[in-house]
């Protein structure tokens, strides 16, 4: 190539890169105005964009629309005669994807001729406007962009105050020293069964998250005196939300990384029909890692999952959404026939363990009138739980050790009104109830080594009702107070409660808020547990009439806004627990409060207690200028009282938890590429364990508690750091991230707790997992 060829090559090449330099993407951002009872569309409103200086106008379906935004994050105000203004901060506009919002207005109650209240929505206020206490909306972006989430809203939530993991291997969370089997899952709505790949029978959390960041709209968490809709439950709440997909054109996302393969779509219908689809599918890589000796663990483990939803507008009939999950996961260990590698009695436990999950909804939402609007739902969900444990004998044949079978079949079927009697008053009524189908089956033996029993075998219905009615009534646009009632019944036994709930929440001034909620709550037994069988007892299952656990909540609350951006708020709260099943037996220290999973076959009486209470104190920085920052401390006790009348300190009773969540983007001057680091620590106080009496044991050859003493020991403190950082590129309709999250950045091995080993016969200690990087590519165009 000659001299001047070069030379006209590289000055090509220079303007090439110049254009890309200075090229600026773009993509639209559009949306709907609706008013936030009935969620009807608002027409006439008008929708600004800070920093763009661009204003429109929605039109009469309440639509909205911006054509070729260049990337970046936009604040976003919303205003309407009668209506308090809107603001939504740090919408992202991606080169990938469009950004459509729904946007709801609330009305005023002095409704004077043009007057627009200047008080918008506040960055993190609950979506459901019933929920004044313990209770906040989180994000998709929170999801993907917390260090240590992928992806996974139970291990985003451990970010927020009095809420810790259960287990580093595991998702399952405390919430203020409750057990993590009190926690109810919701969609769309609707009750749905535990979300979660590995999970166990009887449990809320498992190994991984069935539900896609694809499909999540923003959702709510609450964490006490919840709202009247909300039933059978007494830790949490996780109200979760879909999102619709895009209605004018089709969009795809692609991940790939250490978790699994992820591949999303989404797109109309047809051009001219306003329904649209959403579907994600994951494949599990896991598998391949387990060859490969990247995981810790052994044998084979597998998932994979499905998730959707489909919007499909019927114009004067209203509108019907079919939206649902499905996850197939499960681990096998083979068996090790060969003692020469035998290091121990653990080599000889080959198992087999599977969990799926499914569920499938569908729902319909029809104004009637200009004051009411008509919810109905009707879901069909199927959980199978299986574990099969065998030893390997000294001349290598097999004999079972342990072995369970649980499948639940649930046909739910609900309807919600709401009436707006005016814009102080208005009313949320509606019904659930669940067909349930089951078919249960344990064989188990006391201690090892005993014979195995037919602990439980059970087949048959049963159903329960839940009902509800609640009203919101403001006095005066700073003043807003909720009162309901909450009924459940369980068909098996004739179990029922009525619960009454109320909160008010009193703007004091534009920077600060006090409010304060109570609530009755109740929680039926996980299902398995009414049919465990003992031979000694007068009745065959002698669990069968057991009623609900129960607690009251009481919650006090405080809010001061330091800066726009900055918030202050404390927390008082007490739960107190009654009716809480207790072992029958002599000198029992066994209370279902310290259960966090599975099925006890031990026979039960509703005679325990129980006491959780304690302060919150949060500093959140929101998101500006592409920083964040949010520092909590929790302080707080759990105790419970079992059949002999004696306090004690819960499984769960870490004393506190303080808990640091940061991060910073670094965007280029054009826009289109974002460097992110994000910081998570966690330092808490450990979770408790009953002594092993060592001589016991190793006289009847498996671990003896002393009872006595029970959940006296606390494991030494946990600490965690997690470290995620990315880079996200624009480019023309395509964006593209890049992430690696580090989980314990600093390789501590907490302790999870202690047990016997009968191989070496002595008390060894568990840890919980150690460093782990995720890598993670994904793309959306």
């Amino acid at each position: 190539m000659t001299r001047k060829m070069n030379l006209i090559v590289t000055l090509c090449a220079c303007l090439f890169f110049t254009g890309v330099a200075r090229a600026q993407y773009t993509q639209q951002l559009r949306g709907i105005v609706v008013e936030s009872v009935l969620q009807k569309p608002l027409a006439g409103a008008t929708v600004r964009i800070s920093g763009a200086d661009k204003t429109v106008v929605t039109d009469e379906e309440g639509v909205f629309r911006f054509a070729d935004l260049p990337v970046g994050r936009y604040r976003v105000s919303v205003s309407y005669a009668g209506f308090r203004e809107a603001q939504l901060e740090n919408i992202t506009i991606n080169a990938g994807k469009e950004t459509v919002l729904t946007i709801p207005l609330e009305a005023v109650i002095y409704t004077e001729s043009e007057i627009v209240l200047k008080t918008g929505r506040k960055k993190n206020q609950p979506l459901n406007d019933m929920s004044a206490v313990s209770a906040r909306a989180f994000t998709v972006e929170e999801t993907q962009k917390y260090a240590a989430s992928v992806n996974d809203p139970l291990r985003m939530a451990t970010a927020f105050p009095g809420v810790l993991a259960g287990d580093d291997g595991t998702n399952s969370i405390i919430i203020r020293g409750n057990s993590p089997a009190g926690l109810l899952w919701r969609m769309e709505g609707m009750d749905i069964p535990n979300p979660n790949h590995f999970s166990s029978a009887g449990s809320s959390g498992g190994g991984i998250s069935i539900l896609s960041s694809q499909l999540l709209a923003n959702s709510d968490f609450v964490t006490a005196a919840f709202a009247a809709e909300y039933g059978n439950a007494l830790s949490g709440v996780f109200d979760l939300k879909l999102r619709k997909g895009n209605n004018e054109r089709k969009e795809y996302t692609l991940q790939a990384g250490l978790l699994g393969l992820n591949v999303a779509a989404e797109g109309p219908f047809s051009k001219n029909y306003k329904g649209s689809y959403l579907v994600n599918y994951r494949y599990s890589t896991l598998q391949v890692l387990n060859k490969l000796g990247v995981l810790p663990q052994g044998g084979s483990t597998n998932f994979q999952d499905l998730s959707w939803h489909v919007y499909l507008p019927a114009g004067k009939w209203g509108t019907f959404s079919w939206f649902g999950f499905g996850g197939l996961s499960s681990e096998k260990e083979k068996a090790l026939i060969d003692s020469a590698k035998w290091t121990g009695k653990g080599d000889r436990y080959p198992y087999d363990f599977v969990a799926n999950t499914g569920m499938s909804g569908i729902t319909h939402i029809i104004p009637v009138g200009s004051r009411m609007s008509i919810r109905s739902g009707i879901g069909l969900s199927y959980t199978r739980h299986g574990y099969d444990e065998q030893f390997v004998e000294e001349d290598y044949s097999l004999s079972r050790t342990y072995r369970d079978q649980y499948t639940t079949k649930k046909l739910t079927l609900q309807s919600t009104l709401q009436y707006r009697f005016s814009n102080r008053l208005h009313l949320r009524a509606g019904f659930i109830g669940t067909l349930i189908r089951y078919k249960y089956y344990q064989l188990s033996a006391p201690h090892q080594g005993d014979p195995l029993q037919e602990v439980i075998d059970a087949r048959g219905n049963t159903s329960t009702l839940q009902g509800f009615a609640q009203a919101q009534y403001k006095p005066a646009d700073d003043i807003t107070i909720n009162a309901g009632l909450h009924y459940l019944r369980l068909a098996l036994n004739g179990s029922s409660s009525a619960e009454p709930r109320f909160s008010v929440k009193w703007a004091v001034s534009p920077r600060s808020t006090i409010a304060a909620g109570y609530g009755l709550h109740s929680q039926l037994q996980p299902l398995g547990i009414y049919f465990a069988q003992d031979a000694g007892s007068v009745t065959p299952f002698p669990n069968h009439e057991l009623g609900f656990t129960r607690s009251h909540h009481y919650v006090l609350s405080y809010s001061y806004r330091l800066a726009p951006s900055l918030l202050l708020k404390t927390e008082l709260y007490y739960q107190q627990l009654f009716r809480v099943p207790v072992s029958t037996k002599d000198g029992s220290t066994f209370s279902s409060i310290n259960v966090e999973e599975d099925y006890v076959s031990d026979p039960l009486v509703n005679g325990g207690k129980g006491r959780n209470y304690g302060v919150e104190l949060s500093l959140e920085r929101y998101l500006q200028n592409n920083f964040y920052l949010t520092l909590s401390q929790s302080l707080y006790q759990s105790k419970y009282t079992a059949a002999d009348g004696i306090e004690r300190n819960t499984r769960f009773n870490g004393n506190g938890i303080t808990t640091l969540i940061a991060g910073k983007d670094f965007v280029t001057e054009r826009k289109h590429r974002t460097f992110g680091i994000n910081l998570k620590a966690i330092y808490a106080g450990g979770l408790r364990t009953t002594p092993i009496d060592l001589a016991a044991s190793q006289q009847q050859g498996y671990a003896v508690f002393d009872e006595q003493a029970a959940y006296s020991l606390q494991n030494p403190a946990y600490f965690r750091t997690d470290l995620r950082v990315s880079i996200t590129w624009n480019r023309r309709r395509l964006t593209s991230t890049l992430s690696l999250d580090i989980q314990n950045l600093t390789n501590r091995l907490n302790i999870y707790n202690q047990r016997y080993d009968d191989d070496t016969h002595t008390i060894v200690s568990d840890y919980q997992t150690g460093l782990i990087p995720v890598l993670n590519y994904k793309i959306e165009f």
